[in-house]
């Protein structure tokens, strides 16, 4: 026992006169360089012939960035991408959340309201006088006037009547200015909105004809032995038109609404609504891809401007009347709003996002034909009746 004592006594010293071990600290460890940047990842060019981005100046990481931005097409579009799409393409302001500044009846500045009637006359009305509001009384034409529009940038006036011709006038002096005779009684006609030396007029025998007032002549014609011209509507480039006939000629599944390529001066589409009523009305909306159309089964349509020109099978405006009568709709400057004349003599307000009723003006006794909003003021609107009456309401 002592023995074994004495032999771990000695181990046990040993150990006591052995040095400590080194304490650890971070003086005592060697300087390491933190490791190299990675290279940043290179990305193709999207499209061919993009040239290759210049090299980075240095390689210290990138500082935090936001959040990527969205996909387009399930594909990833790169900031380099981004910056070249916009450096191609010219600046566009706010002009589009602007009101136009035309409209149907009334005049550029607002305060004159244009009125077309059986009597061979065209009436320009001072809306705001409060005295006597009938500006000027215009006699040109020889038989009923049917239609007529303000000109773009002049203070012209269009009609289109049953004595076969269009006449533009000057309302301030009252004189004629040029007169476009047709082969047929004009029943509608149009300014363009990209050209306003070009106007479209249609016809009772089916004859669609686009005119330079600066010539007098026809520039196109757009001939499909159709019925009688109901209404018309350019889209908002002025490259489309759409226009409504009377189809008791012809197959009802066709040519009731036929959407016009200008240039080609060919149909796009000729089987747009296929149910057995007439559209006294066609309309595109102001600022969206979609146009309406006033159906003789006292309902609004919806379709899309765009090929194949489809009607919205679950959204439409109903509540109102037609009935038979030409009864016209209107969208407000900013295109929330749809009004609608009906046969019952009030305006019917719809909501275009959801198609929902919003409210009604009772108008007139007899049916309200047309209705025009003011191209300045939202809360104006201009109406007329079967009777030969005009209300304008604020």
């Amino acid at each position: 026992m002592d023995l074994l004592s004495a032999a771990y006594g000695a181990t046990s010293d040993d150990d006591a006169d052995a040095a400590p071990p080194p304490s650890w600290s971070a003086t005592a460890l060697p300087s390491v360089a933190p490791p190299p940047p990675k290279r940043p990842r290179w990305e193709s060019p999207p499209y061919p012939g993009y040239p290759p981005p210049p090299p980075l100046p240095s390689p210290r990481p990138a500082p935090p960035q936001a959040a990527p931005p969205p996909l387009a097409g399930r594909r990833y579009v790169s900031k380099r991408e981004r910056a070249l799409l916009a450096a191609s393409q010219p600046p566009v302001g706010s002009a589009a959340l602007l009101p136009p500044p035309v409209a149907p009846e009334f005049d550029s500045p607002g305060h004159l309201l244009a009125s077309a009637g059986m009597d061979h006359t065209v009436r320009v009305w001072n809306v705001w006088n409060r005295g006597d509001t009938t500006a000027r009384v215009l006699k040109h034409h020889t038989a009923a006037v049917k239609d007529v529009k303000w000109s773009h940038h002049r203070p012209f006036l269009l009609s289109g009547g049953l004595d076969c011709s269009s006449r533009l006038v000057d309302p301030e002096v009252g004189k004629e200015i040029t007169v476009f005779k047709e082969d047929q009684p004009v029943e509608v006609i149009k300014f363009s909105p990209s050209n306003s030396n070009l106007f479209l007029s249609g016809g009772s025998k089916g004859s669609l004809r686009l005119w330079d007032i600066r010539t007098g002549l026809t520039t196109k014609e757009f001939n499909r032995s159709l019925g009688t011209i109901l209404d018309l509507d350019f889209s908002a480039d002025g490259k489309q038109f759409i226009s409504s006939t009377d189809t008791t000629r012809s197959n009802v599944s066709e040519n009731t609404i036929i959407v016009w390529d200008i240039l080609r001066e060919v149909p796009l589409s000729n089987q747009v609504y296929t149910e057995a009523f007439t559209c006294p009305c066609v309309r595109y909306h102001p600022y969206e891809a979609s146009f309406v159309a006033q159906s003789n089964g006292n309902y609004i349509a919806i379709f899309s401007a765009r090929p194949p020109f489809k009607l919205n099978r679950y959204r439409r405006f109903e509540g109102h009347g037609v009935w038979g009568f030409p009864i016209k709709c209107s969208f407000s400057l900013s295109g929330r709003e749809l009004a609608s004349g009906s046969s019952d003599g009030c305006i019917y307000f719809y909501d275009y996002k959801s198609s929902r009723f919003l409210r009604k003006i009772e108008a007139f006794k007899e049916a309200c034909t047309y209705v025009a909003y003011h191209p300045v003021l939202h809360n104006v609107i201009a109406s007329c009746g079967w009777t030969g009456e005009i209300s304008v309401f604020e």
